[in-house]
């Protein structure tokens, strides 16, 4: 039987009850959460990757060392901070892991920025 290790974010979510930047001020923590999440995406080879998994339903850790030119330690740890973002999650499944996309923290950081 597989080991099944699904990772989720460290921190709670103020991007997620906060309204949007456009409708009124964010408070400190709001700010210091949507700026770790854009943190995460303004590095180029983070938004690629998220780009990867996003474009499937789900992506082996395996699958993304070629199209990124990346070994797979640095995947790894791209992977780790988009984890902690909430912006991905994962699944081990024997020496490697699994990422999907987290559909609702997308939504959340997209109504954070007024979209």
């Amino acid at each position: 039987m597989a080991r099944t290790n699904v990772k989720t974010p460290r921190r709670a979510d103020p991007v997620a009850c906060c309204s949007p930047l456009t409708e009124s001020p964010l408070t400190e923590s709001e700010a210091n959460e949507l700026a770790r999440v854009i943190a995460a995406l303004a590095d180029p080879v983070r938004l690629r990757l998220l780009s990867l998994v996003a474009s499937g339903s789900e992506v082996c850790s395996c699958e993304l060392e070629e199209p990124l030119a990346k070994s797979q330690p640095t995947v790894s740890h791209h992977t780790r901070i988009l984890v902690e973002a909430g912006l991905i999650t994962g699944e081990r499944r024997g020496r490697w892991m699994w990422w999907r996309v987290n559909p609702g923290r997308l939504a959340e950081l997209r109504k954070a920025l007024g979209g």
